[in-house]
């Protein structure tokens, strides 16, 4: 009988004792029971630890965790070990001191300990000894790691700490030249400050700026550069919004983004998962600045604003903007209306009525002002392009614009809290101030690009859409390390390797691997075999032009061969000539009864590659020789033309015998024909769950009432 469930066999160790091995109750055992086995006192002071690198105490929470073969220990309670912590860490000799310190550290990892530790008023011990000054090297080090790792469990609020505490932690990080270690925990404590208390922040902000942390950045230590870009983007996430715009204008500096990019990102060293994790999170702060545009409708009546528009306009087409030149009122409307219908605004009236949308509200036009300005040949060639057109030909760069910059901000999440997990960090948006803007110039090239590709029509909008979407989604999945790599990447993804690349990954879908698939793949095997043997037949009818190869000189140099129509002959006589078409059977001499043929030869063992004059001949023509056994020692020798016929012809020769046709030309078919009758068959099976099982047969019905009698 098994033992029940709650019943593990373990190992206690002792110090000085050796382990016992033993069956515990999870539900029952206590401690202190293990304690009176060694015959120790005061049981009560004694707990369970499990014996690894964590060291964690066996509780009420976890000791349904114990496994069968998990190996304990028997040590001082938490509580005892936190007053004796508590006690060496004030010890007036510095190597008992520091060693207690070490000790505090490695146990503050167990919130069991760190509750009886914090109880003790230890958190304010350790900020004493900071702010006291008087520790340095390895003792603040670890003092600092003990603090960051008791504050960890969220037991104490970070409301509690003075100022002076935040100016000493604040003193290590500015300091030139500081212990890596106290740099690191400094670095740890500031961040969790500045997300944990908006008050903290603003007391953490008079102490730190961005230009005093970016040395840390040029460093080659990993942990300093990632607990540094983790700082800013804690600083960057609570600072006031007109703060934010400062900081991205110091974010959008050159020398930073050349610190990161030299220093971080194109390191040597590869990127971890929490480097990578604040970089994106760094990313996704600065594009989240532009939020506040995407959530700004247009005012139609805004002078300023509207002056953009007549920007865009002036610069497609050169023409005079002021709204005071001369003409009549309706002259100038109507001239409006047409231009503005040629910059594909879907309001021809009044375009500002097409930037009341959000998201992307004035972002867009930002956009396009900005393209229009910093890339100019290539937004008047779009317009003047899509001017031209038939109109339903025509791809409206307003709407497109407006729609492609709705769908960016999707792509990048702008707006979004980080996410927690991700490291999703793309290295091409730190390499211009403007990156945004860049990106979208790029995406809008690559919209008429496909556009024209895919010979859209105004109905075929949201389709042109969803593939650019597709190709820049699949561009950003390769990482480029620049804009003009990510441009690059977009060249090789046009509209019909995009399709390629759906085919392929339909294909390999789980759906294709499925049984109902691979029966019907089987089912369809044989008819695509049958049908590729009769090719192989009806070539064999049509005859081909062969070349002798002799050692002895002979006037004829080509013969023919060829097939009957009712597959029971081959016909063949030589040719003084190779013929331009088809030869008849009657001019063909020669004869040779299928039912005759024993077996079809290939290679060297040909007897006409065994010949003397045979040897000489180079690979490639060993390679399309093949012989024909007839009676008992006869052969009907061959030296195909070219690899194609030599496929065609042993294929065809070997189906006429009953024998499998193995030649590279018949699995390439089988695998082509194959492949198109499979799409064909599941063309109406489009997004549709294929089950594994067929559905169940339904119950006959109780009567056949309903069938129609037709006497």
């Amino acid at each position: 009988m098994p033992p029940p469930a709650d019943i593990v066999k373990v190992a206690i160790e002792w110090p000085g004792a050796f382990p016992k091995l033993m069956e515990i109750d999870q539900i029952f055992f206590l401690p202190y029971s293990m304690a009176f086995r060694w015959s120790l006192g005061n049981h009560e002071n004694f707990a369970l630890q499990i014996a690894d690198a964590t060291n964690f105490y066996i509780t009420e929470k976890n000791r349904n965790d114990i496994k069968n073969g998990s190996i304990l220990r028997l040590t001082t309670s938490p509580y005892q070990t936190a007053v004796q912590l508590h006690e060496r860490i004030q010890s007036s000799s510095m190597d008992a001191k520091l060693e207690a310190l070490k000790d505090l550290a490695n146990a503050s990892r167990d919130i069991t300990f760190a509750q009886e530790f914090i109880n003790l008023d230890g958190i304010s011990l350790l900020t004493q000894m900071v702010e006291s000054g008087t520790d340095f090297g390895d003792l603040l080090s670890f003092t600092l790691t003990a603090f960051v790792e008791l504050m960890d469990h969220g037991i104490v609020s970070w409301d509690t700490f003075s100022v002076a505490f935040i100016k000493k932690i604040a003193s290590y990080v500015n300091k030139s030249a500081m212990d890596t270690a106290v740099l690191q925990r400094s670095l740890a404590i500031l961040e969790s400050m500045v997300l944990n208390s908006q008050d903290l922040y603003h007391k953490v902000a008079q102490e730190i700026t961005i230009g005093q942390l970016i040395p840390h950045l040029q460093g080659t230590d990993q942990d300093i550069q990632t607990y540094t870009i983790a700082v800013i983007n804690a600083l960057f996430l609570k600072a006031p919004e007109e703060k934010r715009q400062e900081m991205a204008h110091i974010l959008a500096q050159k020398q930073l983004r050349s610190i990161i990019l030299s220093n971080v990102i194109r390191s040597p060293t590869p990127i971890n998962d929490e480097m990578a994790h604040q970089l994106y999170v760094l990313q996704v702060l600065t594009f989240n600045l532009l939020e506040d545009r995407m959530m700004t409708k247009m005012d139609p009546q805004d002078q300023a604003q509207r002056d953009i528009i007549f920007e865009l306009r002036r610069i497609a087409f050169d023409v005079d903007c002021d709204p005071n030149n001369s003409g009549s009122i309706e002259k100038r409307k109507s001239m409006y209306t047409r231009d503005y219908k040629k910059l594909g605004f879907i309001n021809h009236v009044n375009p500002a009525v097409d930037f009341t949308q959000i998201p992307p509200g004035m972002l867009a036009l930002d956009n396009m002002l900005y393209f229009a300005r910093h890339h100019q040949d290539a937004y008047i060639r779009i317009v003047l392009e899509n001017s031209s057109r038939e109109d339903k030909h025509e791809c409206p760069f307003g709407r497109s614009s407006i729609e492609l910059t709705k769908m960016l901000c999707e792509i990048l999440k702008v707006g979004e809290l980080p996410s927690e997990n991700c490291h999703d960090f793309h290295p091409m948006f730190f390499t211009h101030d403007r990156s945004f803007e860049e990106f979208f110039c790029i995406c809008i090239q690559l919209l008429n690009k496909t556009w024209k590709e895919m010979r859209a029509t105004s109905e075929d909008f949201n389709k042109v859409m969803q593939v650019v979407r597709e190709q820049i989604m699949r561009a950003l999945t390769l990482k480029p390390n620049s804009l003009d790599q990510f441009k690059s990447r977009l060249q090789n993804l046009s509209y019909t390797e995009i399709l390629k690349i759906r085919q392929s990954e339909r294909m390999n879908q789980e759906d294709f691997q499925s049984r109902p698939i691979l029966e019907l793949r089987e089912k369809i095997q044989p008819e695509i075999m049958e049908l590729i043997k009769q090719q192989r037949l009806n070539r064999l009818c049509e005859g081909t032009c062969f070349r002798k190869i002799s050692s002895r000189r002979r006037q004829d140099k080509f013969w023919y061969c060829r097939l009957s129509p009712n597959h029971k002959v081959l016909h063949y006589g030589d040719l003084e000539e190779c013929p331009q078409g088809e030869v008849p059977h009657d001019s063909l001499q020669d004869k040779l009864p299928v039912a005759d043929i024993k077996a079809v030869i290939t290679g060297k063992d040909c007897p006409h590659m065994k010949e003397k004059g045979a040897l000489k001949q180079n690979k490639e023509v060993l390679e399309l020789a093949f012989s024909v056994l007839y009676e008992s020692d006869e052969y009907l020798n061959f030296i195909a033309p070219d690899k194609h016929e030599y496929c065609v012809w042993t294929d065809g020769l070997n189906a006429l015998l009953g024998k499998e046709m193995t030649s590279d030309n018949t699995k390439s078919d089988m695998d082509t024909l194959l492949s198109m009758e499979m799409k064909l068959r599941l063309l109406d099976l489009e997004n549709i769950q294929i089950p594994e099982a067929p559905p169940p047969i339904p119950k006959e019905p109780s009567n056949y009432d309903f069938v129609y009698d037709c006497n």
